[in-house]
């Protein structure tokens, strides 16, 4: 028997990073698992990867500030395994090269990362609210936010806003569903070995090797590292905790 036995997930920017790694546990753990996020090939591999080890998965290709898009997301999950029990809102940007000096902030980058970080939250927490009410079942919602929002000086000033809202939202989602049975939680992870769109970042070396200084734990941490707390977050075993902020970063922001 596994933990996740007869659930539904729906997990977006689940075609890489904290989302892909969290679709991989919670799928060797019995989840029915539907990975929504663009691009589209990166979704579709990891679902098709996941029925290839015997897995129920399904990808579906969604913008998630779209509102259209997320709501197909959340039908599709339902058309095809029936319910929906638990929700990771995890897709993110995080626009290194471009979102500093807040003085001189583009309005396109602000809109661009709130558009996903935030409105892309939003959009799955109203659809997959909606469909938990509708079921009557309750449900688990957990969020991803960063140490960004606490603690941790960063350039990105967009980006930073992002995940301090994401605090707010999943407090009063979590107070004002409670009595429908829907629980709701964030986790706060630190520094990864790749950050959101590492592929732009300006100086992945000279980052490493800071994060090497500064981490307790002497090293950033990974993906595999960050889906355990959101899988028991999600289930039964979690039954009693909800409005939490669960920090994961190698001890960062006790310094």
């Amino acid at each position: 028997m596994g933990r996740f036995d007869g659930k539904v997930a729906l997990i977006t920017g689940g075609g890489s990073g904290i989302g892909a790694a969290t679709a991989r546990l919670m799928a060797r753990e019995g989840a029915s698992v539907v990975l929504a996020g663009i691009p589209a090939a990166g979704v579709q591999a990891v679902a098709e990867e996941l029925r290839e080890s015997g897995h129920s998965a399904l990808g579906m290709p969604a913008d998630v500030s779209s509102s259209y898009e997320v709501e197909v997301a959340v039908s599709a999950a339902v058309s095809e395994f029936g319910h929906l029990d638990i929700l990771v809102p995890n897709a993110g940007v995080q626009l290194h090269d471009r979102d500093v000096n807040f003085h001189d902030l583009p309005e396109s980058v602000w809109d661009e990362t709130l558009n996903v970080n935030l409105k892309g939250v939003f959009l799955a927490c109203k659809f997959g609210i909606r469909q938990m009410l509708s079921q009557g079942t309750g449900g688990a919602i957990v969020i991803t936010s960063s140490i960004t929002a606490i603690a941790t000086r960063t350039p990105n000033f967009a980006y930073a806003t992002s995940k301090g809202a994401l605090l707010a939202l999943s407090r009063n989602i979590a107070l004002n569903y409670a009595e429908s049975g829907i629980r709701c939680n964030a986790v706060l992870p630190g520094a990864l070995e790749r950050t959101p769109n590492y592929d732009i970042h300006p100086a992945p070396e000279e980052r490493a090797a800071m994060l090497r200084e500064v981490v307790p734990l002497g090293r950033p941490g990974t993906p595999e590292e960050i889906a355990p707390m959101i899988a028991f977050l999600a289930s039964d075993d979690a039954s009693y905790a909800t409005a939490g902020e669960f920090v994961i970063d190698g001890g960062r922001t006790t310094i």
